[in-house]
């Protein structure tokens, strides 16, 4: 007798899953009920289709703008002299003095470069420039004053700090007049503010767009299938076994919907790159427009992926649990 409990024993041990095959059991199930839940869809291609397609187009509006931004403040990073402040020194400033001045400034803390165009080489410059040239050969003096072109650092180029700094340069005993078109650089920096508001205005509301849609897909596909659920649970199954497969329709609406929007935004660039191209040569300029990047796409994907199973866990947590299986 006991050595046929010592063999049972031993047979139930036999039987007995190690954590290495519960494990390896866990995430087969979850490969199962996510394949399964994929041929779902695709028993259903035309639903699932306008849906993805719909996601697609949500999502791409934002990851537009967010290019559009990302281009803009590219340029404005180029246009370093949106930030350089010219000084006109007087009339009756030497050429010593002028590098004197320069020497000084470069002391400024705010100061990134400063430039010195002297007297003699702006009137060089000038004749060049305005086709003059022979006209101001009869001139008996110089009329242009000497320059001094200042760079401030990043963190001085913001509008308050740029107009602190024109102020104190200004101060120097050789400056006749600091110039610095501030109204400008106040209109870009609100422009560029603006539009970074309307990208995530718009994101936000899109966003609750996408979760709203996914989550009424979920409902109609639960309600389809309200007694196939019944069925599950009068035979014991679980609710979070139950919303498996509808949790992974909402992660591969989201997969999908996402390579679509990554897709779209590709079209556009290159639409707008064509469109930009006619514009950068009337400027004879060689800018490129910047596409999403792949760290971007991968975002716009795992975005999109977060936003299918929030809409789906939202609907399988209210629906789900609203159907209880009935004695006939």
């Amino acid at each position: 007798m006991s050595r046929l409990s010592e063999q049972s024993f031993a047979n139930q041990q036999q039987d007995k899953p190690s954590l290495f095959g519960k494990i390896t059991a866990y995430f087969i199930r979850h490969l199962q009920q996510g394949i399964g839940s994929l041929g779902d869809l695709w028993r259903t291609p035309f639903t699932s289709i306008m849906t993805v397609l719909v996601l697609g187009i949500s999502l791409t509006l934002p990851a537009t703008l967010h290019l559009l931004v990302k281009n803009a403040k590219s340029i404005s990073s180029q246009w370093d002299s949106a930030s350089e402040i010219s000084l006109f020194l007087k009339l009756s400033v030497n050429d010593k003095a002028a590098r004197n001045l320069v020497q000084r400034i470069k002391l400024y803390p705010e100061v990134a470069e400063v430039k010195y165009i002297s007297a003699d080489a702006a009137l060089k410059e000038f004749k060049v420039l305005s086709g003059f040239g022979q006209a101001l050969e009869y001139l008996s003096a110089n009329p242009l004053p000497a320059t001094v072109l200042v760079t401030p650092t990043n963190r001085a180029s913001k509008t308050e700090a740029a107009r602190e700094l024109l102020q104190k340069l200004s101060n120097e005993r050789e400056v006749e007049q600091g110039k610095l078109d501030l109204e400008w650089l106040s209109r870009l920096e609100a422009i560029t503010k603006l539009i970074e508001d309307i990208v995530i205005g718009l994101a936000i509301l899109l966003c609750l767009s996408v979760v709203l849609i996914i989550g009424n897909t979920i409902r109609l596909a639960i309600l389809n299938q309200r007694d196939a659920i019944a069925v599950m649970k009068l035979v014991g199954a679980t609710d979070s076994f139950i919303q498996r497969p509808f949790l992974y329709s909402g992660m591969w609406y989201g997969i999908l919907g996402g390579i679509v929007a990554v897709i779209c935004v590709a079209i556009l660039a290159q639409y707008f790159t064509g469109a930009l191209l006619r514009l950068t040569d009337l400027y004879q300029s060689n800018f490129q427009l910047i596409g999403l990047s792949f760290t971007e796409m991968l975002l716009l994907i795992l975005s999109a992926v977060v936003l299918g199973l929030a809409g789906s866990f939202i609907s399988v947590r209210k629906h789900i649990r609203a159907i209880e299986p009935t004695a006939d």
